[in-house]
């Protein structure tokens, strides 16, 4: 196929994993008092998909193996798509339970199987990682933004949450296209997680730090600038600016790294902002400093965590597995990130101590950094 047709799949199949997490964050505070939720339960909202996430992540070497990257990536988007529309219809605690669980399957198998499809197309494009995240950062940043203006126009959080399904239908029409696997093509040869590398094992406590950061701001992020005084419009708005700063900052970071190297450097700098993004709020500076700092902190983060995988590896196969050890494992560590915010909110009912504990989490994710660097190939994209 056509460079720009894949490119445009990227896109798409991209821009489809996380609307079904952050729509719900706008939301959160209107659904918890029109369901009647704890923090604890709320915050499940959007730590079941991420636990999810890490769950099955594993699952997506079997499923390449069994019917091909480009198929197992269409079934995800099927799932996600299904998950988004079911809560359309029914507005019920159970039910948005299931839909995130659903949704989480989807996007966790889909995650490993897009870094094996970067890997296979573009091999020696490790920056193509940046369309990636690009498109991460634009779904999560449209649902992040428009969900609430939805809601207030239609009076009701239920169409608000299932709009996005239609992203997911656009790019299913564009992934169709794709063939399945041959048999003649199933490996002779599985390809092993690498469950015995200690390389592999830091870079996954790596990525469920990181990821435990991200999700609890957009988990939490909005109540947080609210509990300092804004409204929740304002509160809304600092949350899309940090989804959307993240835009550039996941492109042309990996995109920098990707032509001149020094890959462990630039994650221990974008970890060091996004450490004076916390500090900021604590400290009772202006949450849209603080929000524009963590956001693009973690908008290049996020992007170099998924591409040490496959400048680590040889071979499309071997980068799915090391996604999905660290995706895998890196999601369930990650998934208790939100749901602690809210537990220690019931508890103190306030969110410094949250805040320090995310202090504690973004130094020891930089101590695991330096490790990654002290012992890097020196092939690894200068070091």
């Amino acid at each position: 196929m056509k460079i720009w047709y894949l490119i445009i799949a990227l896109f798409l199949v991209s821009i489809n994993l996380r609307p079904a997490i952050t729509s719900v964050a706008p939301l959160l505070e209107t659904i918890q008092q029109d369901l009647g939720m704890s923090g604890t339960t709320a915050g499940l909202l959007t730590t079941l998909p991420v636990l999810c996430m890490g769950i099955f992540a594993p699952l997506a070497t079997k499923i390449s193996e069994r019917v091909g990257l480009e198929r197992g990536i269409f079934y995800s988007l099927m799932l996600i798509t299904f998950a988004t529309a079911l809560r359309g219809f029914f507005g019920t605690v159970p039910l948005l339970i299931v839909t995130a669980f659903l949704a989480g399957v989807g996007i966790g198998i889909a995650g490993p199987l897009v870094s094996g499809f970067i890997k296979q197309y573009f091999p020696t494009k490790p920056g193509v990682v940046g369309v990636y995240t690009v498109s991460m950062a634009i779904g999560a940043g449209s649902a992040t933004g428009i969900s609430a203006p939805v809601y207030e126009a239609v009076g009701s959080w239920k169409p608000a949450l299932a709009i996005w399904a239609i992203l997911g239908v656009a790019a299913m029409f564009v992934w169709i296209r794709f063939p399945g696997k041959k048999k003649a093509e199933i490996l002779s040869e599985k390809t092993a997680l690498p469950w015995t590398s200690g390389r592999a094992w830091l870079i996954l406590i790596f990525f469920g730090l990181m990821s435990s950061i991200f999700y609890s701001v957009t988990a939490w992020g909005a109540p947080i600038i609210q509990s300092m005084g804004y409204g929740s419009v304002a509160a809304g708005s600092m949350l899309t600016a940090f989804v959307l700063i993240q835009i550039p900052s996941s492109f042309i970071i990996p995109s920098l790294v990707a032509k001149y190297g020094y890959v462990f450097p630039t994650l221990i700098g974008c970890t060091i902002v996004e450490l004076g993004g916390i500090l900021l709020l604590i400290s009772g500076g202006h949450p849209l400093l603080a929000m524009l700092l963590i956001g693009l902190g973690a908008g290049g983060l996020f992007p170099l965590a998924l591409m040490l995988p496959i400048i680590e590896t040889n071979t499309y196969q071997q980068a799915s597995a090391w996604a999905a050890m660290s995706q895998g494992g890196g999601y369930v560590i990650s998934a208790m990130g939100p749901m602690g915010v809210g537990a220690v909110y019931d508890y103190t009912g306030s969110y410094t101590a949250a805040l320090y504990g995310m202090v504690t989490i973004i130094v020891i994710m930089g101590v695991i950094q330096i490790l990654l660097w002290t012992t890097a190939r020196q092939t690894t994209l200068k070091r």
